[in-house]
């Protein structure tokens, strides 16, 4: 994993870096972010730079080519361990800990490094089991960092939601980091860093991985990913900020709709209270299918906020596509403080019923009639 295939997080990236020109390496930090973002990448992304082998003291990313970058590229190098949440499963009936899972480990992450926590289960055949950081892990984590590192300058232990540890595994992590062994890096990795011990907490470094600005992750989903512009800007507004969310969105329904398009011919035809209208677009909202309509609502949020913010200052929301602007900039008389919040309520509550399989034209129609009137109170 190269910085370089990481989208945005250039700050985050010029830290790293930094501390490893400046031999500055601190020996715990804590990559702190929400799940599905760049946290666990830019963990690899460090620990590839981190054993390069012709890395110099300039250079800004890790070479890809050298024996090192190779095999942790392919996530087989021996100084490169992970300590994950797992539970038994049909293939581990027994004594679950992390080294038992090490090829399904390689294949989930190499296949998609933001996924989450219920992705691995699934990825795992853990069924309805939940996963977490056993204490018989503490002892294998023990023994491993006991041994020197075996080619590398570093032994790296890449902890994955350090959150779900079994208090003895807590604890163990915490003697290490308080006595932490010579050329060893401790890469905490976390989506919830608050249930954490604060004296783990107090004794490493955070890194904070913020999400995206959705000019970059758009620019990620259409030249890396190549997603269609119109589609790529579509999931960077639902995902908001988040790449392991739009990539999820994007796999999961494929097709090309236009929700912007929709929802400006939607809203006109709420503003006009046109009924008739309203009940032949119903039409073609229970056409899209039921995570289609889920995603309409989603977005149909996420542009309303947009409205909202522009009509209070268009500086809140600096990069609009060009279709957009006119809408954006026309529809903000009718969306204000006064009735921003019920709107969203309602746009909420469709979600809502569509998600627990309400008719969705009776859903649709309903919603339109309530904005409908609530356009009127702006």
């Amino acid at each position: 994993m190269r910085f370089s295939e990481i989208p945005g997080q250039q700050q985050v990236k010029q830290l790293l870096i930094g501390s490893v020109q400046r031999q500055h390496v601190a020996h715990a930090q804590l990559f702190r972010g929400a799940e599905g973002s760049a946290a666990l990448a830019l963990a690899l992304a460090y620990a590839t730079f981190l054993n390069c082998e012709t890395r110099s003291a300039t250079d800004a990313d890790s070479c890809g080519h050298c024996p090192s970058c190779q095999k942790i590229d392919k996530l087989i190098h021996p100084d490169l361990n992970f300590i994950l949440p797992v539970t038994t499963t049909k293939a581990v009936p027994k004594d679950a800990v992390s080294s038992k899972f090490a090829a399904e480990w390689r294949t989930f992450v190499l296949e998609n490094p933001y996924q989450g926590l219920n992705d691995w289960m699934q990825h795992i055949g853990a069924d309805n089991k939940q996963g977490s950081i056993s204490k018989e892990e503490s002892l294998q984590l023990l023994r491993l960092v006991s041994l020197k590192a075996f080619e590398a300058q570093f032994k790296i232990v890449i902890i994955w939601l350090p959150e779900l540890m079994h208090p003895s595994a807590a604890n163990a992590v915490l003697k290490l980091l308080e006595e932490p062994p010579p050329a060893t890096v401790f890469l905490l990795v976390s989506n919830a860093p608050e249930q954490l011990l604060p004296t783990i907490i107090s004794r490493v470094q955070p890194v904070v991985v913020r999400p995206l600005p959705e000019e970059e992750l758009l620019a990620w989903l259409r030249d890396t990913h190549q997603i269609p512009e119109v589609k790529a800007r579509q999931l960077a507004q639902l995902a908001e900020g988040n790449p392991g969310t739009a990539l999820v969105a994007q796999a999961s329904n494929s097709a090309d709709h236009d929700y912007f398009t929709f929802f400006v011919k939607w809203m006109r035809l709420c503003y006009s209270n046109n009924v008739g209208e309203m009940l032949a677009i119903s039409d073609d909202f229970q056409k899209l299918g039921r995570e289609n309509q889920k995603e309409l609502l989603q977005y149909a949020l996420v542009l309303l906020r947009k409205v909202l913010l522009f009509g209070l200052d268009a500086k809140l929301v600096p990069h609009l596509a060009a279709n957009e602007q006119q809408f954006v900039q026309g529809f903000s008389r009718f969306v204000t403080p006064r009735n921003a919040e019920p709107i969203t309520k309602e746009l909420n509550e469709a979600h809502y019923h569509v998600e627990r399989n309400a008719n969705p034209r009776m859903v649709f129609v309903d919603t339109c009639l309530r904005v409908a009137e609530l356009l009127k109170t702006a």
